[in-house]
């Protein structure tokens, strides 16, 4: 590393705060994400999802101005609701601020609750409110908050007990939400996933556009939550908030347990383990035949990936649980970064990789891609593991890249990339053997037929 007093952030590692809050709240049903702030914020996020996802993301904004910034955005909020209400005919409306409400001082929780009383003879949607100010955090801690604030906001008193699992699969992929479900279909239990944005985020093709997309969490899954058989939340660092698993569990006393993302054939095991603690019901035998494909795939394609290098970057749960996949597979992974901080990213890495490697990858925290290549330049890595933002990165050191994660920008069909359980491991697995295979055919003079 240099001694050179770099401080400017060049390609961040993240994403802003408010982000992740709209995409968890696109994920409740009739649900419409609504920014406190600019409206230049709106606009940048809905150009950046839609560039993964290929799907319309409408994102209200109270588009506050200079006149907003000195006298407070109260009005502008108000108004912005009845709007939403008008025009979407919203059930939920999910309020993010942004960094010029936080840093103007506006109480948005209070300014809710002069609009329930000054609008009380109106049909009101339901409003979460969360805090999300990007100058302290990621999307990541968008996510989880929004998260938190549905379940702590939205379930408010005790349901009827039922064989229901709540799944809190973090920002996973549509395709991976799907199989989550057939997963929980598989063990005979009904199951509310939050957010589930399988359907909002990747839809079928319509004649007529719909201003609230199909699909999501309803509100009386998410208000049976109080009443089922345990929570699951996948992810291994510790949000800033309570989470929605513990805040279920200290109100109403709903089992929680926390994995990590079911990532390779350890962790999922552990998902595994853990829905079958919940149920009662053994795993079913379909899902032991995958991992035993799974397995098999691990022996058959060893000798292509043993001993390769790799450097990890992006959200620190899936970077926690790519790294312990590669681990597992032959693959070492010599550095792995995040641009979060403060969330015990290095201790989660320690311990994924405590019975396989002699020592974990390097960990990197609040890094941004100026810093990941410093580095790298001196590891000589095989490949990079991330999103697409890595992908100039990849190119310049001469390396392939396997995209996880969000955003992918620069390749088709982001949204249905499996990564979750054993099938979702065996397809990110031969991607990543491939990977390596087309490699070494490109850089050999005569070409192989065979490998």
């Amino acid at each position: 590393m240099s001694d050179s007093p770099y401080v400017s952030t060049t390609n961040a590692c993240k994403l802003c705060t408010p982000l992740g809050a709209a995409l968890a709240f696109r994920g409740i049903e009739g649900a419409i994400p609504f920014l406190h702030g600019s409206q230049g914020c709106a606009t940048y996020m809905r150009r950046y999802i839609i560039s993964h996802f290929r799907e319309p993301m409408d994102i209200a904004s109270s588009a506050l101005g200079e006149k907003q910034a000195v006298f407070g955005g109260g009005p502008n909020l108000k108004k912005g609701i009845l709007n939403v209400m008008s025009k979407y005919g919203a059930t939920v409306v999910g309020v993010a601020s942004t960094c010029l409400t936080e840093t103007i001082g506006d109480d948005v929780p209070r300014l809710l609750s002069e609009f329930r009383k000054e609008f009380a003879d109106l049909p009101l949607p339901e409003v979460v409110a969360v805090s999300t100010p990007s100058y302290s955090g990621t999307h990541m801690d968008g996510w989880h908050a929004a998260v938190s604030g549905i379940a702590a906001q939205l379930v408010r008193e005790k349901a009827p007990a039922e064989r229901r699992i709540n799944l809190m699969p973090g920002f996973v992929s549509p395709a991976d939400i799907r199989h989550f479900k057939d997963i929980l279909a598989a063990y005979g239990v009904a199951g509310t996933i939050l957010p589930d944005i399988s359907e909002a985020l990747d839809r079928p093709a319509l004649l007529d556009y719909e201003k609230l997309p199909a699909g999501g969490t309803s509100l009386a899954a998410i208000r049976a939550m109080s009443g089922a058989l345990g929570s699951i939340e996948c992810g291994r660092t510790i949000p800033m908030v309570e989470s929605a698993g513990a805040n279920l569990e200290r109100r109403f006393g709903i089992p929680s347990r926390r994995v990590g993302l079911p990532i390779g054939i350890r962790e999922t095991d552990a998902f595994f383990e853990a829905l079958t603690e919940l149920t009662g019901v053994p795993t079913p035998q379909r899902f032991l035949d995958e991992r035993g494909r799974l397995v098999d795939a691990y022996v058959d394609a060893h000798k292509y990936v043993a001993g390769k290098r790799a450097i990890v970057y992006g959200e620190e749960d899936l970077v926690i649980a790519m790294v312990a996949f590669l681990a597992e597979i032959g693959v070492k992974p010599i550095l792995a970064a995040t641009g979060a901080t403060g969330k015990g990213f290095k201790e989660s890495l320690a311990a994924v990789t405590a019975d396989i490697l002699p020592e974990p990858p390097e960990a990197r925290e609040g890094v941004d891609f100026y810093d990941i290549v410093e580095q790298a330049t001196s590891l000589a890595p095989d490949i990079l593991v991330g999103h697409s933002k890595g992908y100039r990165s990849a190119k310049a050191m001469g390396v392939p890249l396997l995209r996880v994660g969000f955003p992918i920008h620069d390749r088709f069909g982001g949204p249905r990339l499996k990564h979750v359980g054993y099938a979702g491991t065996q397809e990110l697995f031969d991607r990543l053997v491939n990977l390596f295979l087309e490699r070494k055919q490109e850089d050999s003079a005569v070409g192989y037929g065979y490998l």
